[in-house]
């Protein structure tokens, strides 16, 4: 059996995960009391006729601080029994949950007369420290409509077993933001830029003119063999401390022709010795 913990800032997306994951047929609960954690967990375990084999929690900032400081210790009983459990953290920039709640003129749980919303923002980013500091997977969903954090959601949780660890290779713009959510990050911006060539601007790095200029160049070619290297050497040893999820990402400036090219020609080679590997390709979604 496995348990989804779904967590996050407030206005991150986390109904719209909890229901993604809930349309695969997961028993989902939102706003679970932290506390009752271990015993939800003896719950399902001890009634094998249940329908369901995949359950997921939705917690948040509405619990006891005093509660969210334990997570961690919770969240280890929960593993130590027969139960899979994965947490997945969601966030966004501030302007970006500020904006939200201004448009759907939602309350923030933590505003009041005496609490702007800027600073309820940031008293519960440290509330729910323990929380995204225990979590084995974080998205951001600042740049992600609605149906891009489902899919995400469907791929990455959905995909992902115990014994097989779910590996996202993302390109990006460094000029939008370099990913929070990723283990590695990786900046190609000193390999010859295709957008510098008129031909090839509107291009990219998935069109095949655009991959044959950049092969031509042997610093692009080194700069593949030394990623393949790096990863190739280090993913097993990440897979060996049975960790679930983890994310690569690479970075050219606007996230249109070298990171786009280098993420597909990892992502193809790793696919031969790995079950579940998956692209995302940021800037252009």
């Amino acid at each position: 059996m496995r348990l989804v913990i779904i967590s996050g800032m407030s206005g991150s997306g986390k109904s719209v995960a909890l229901h993604a994951l809930e349309d695969l047929d997961y028993y989902c609960i939102d706003n679970l009391p932290i506390g009752m954690l271990p015993a939800f967990t003896v719950q399902i375990l001890s009634t094998p006729d249940t329908n369901y084999d995949n359950f997921a929690v939705g917690i948040d900032v509405r619990n006891l601080a005093g509660d969210l400081s334990i997570f961690p210790e919770l969240v280890d009983q929960v593993r130590n029994s027969d139960m899979q459990c994965d947490v997945l953290f969601l966030d966004a920039d501030d302007i970006t949950l500020m904006k939200r709640f201004s448009e759907t003129r939602r309350r923030h749980p933590l505003t009041d007369d005496d609490t702007p919303l800027n600073e309820a923002i940031q008293e519960e980013r440290r509330m729910l420290g323990p929380v995204s500091s225990h979590a084995d997977l974080v998205f951001d969903t600042t740049r992600m409509t609605v149906h891009q954090l489902r899919e995400l959601v469907r791929q990455r949780v959905e995909g992902s077993s115990q014994d097989r660890m779910s590996l996202l290779i993302e390109s990006f713009g460094f000029k939008h933001s370099t990913p929070v959510d990723a283990n590695f990050v990786f900046d190609i911006r000193c390999i010859p830029n295709p957008h510098w060539v008129p031909e090839l601007r509107n291009l990219t790095g998935l069109d095949q003119p655009v991959i044959d200029y950049l092969e031509k160049y042997p610093e692009v070619q080194k700069m593949y063999a030394n990623l393949h290297g790096f990863l190739a050497e280090w993913i097993p040893a990440f897979e060996a401390e049975n960790r679930s999820y983890l994310t690569i990402a690479i970075g050219c400036t606007g996230g249109q022709h070298r990171s786009v090219y280098m993420v597909e020609k990892l992502a193809a080679e790793f696919r031969k010795s790995m079950h579940n590997v998956l692209t995302r390709h940021r800037e252009m979604e």
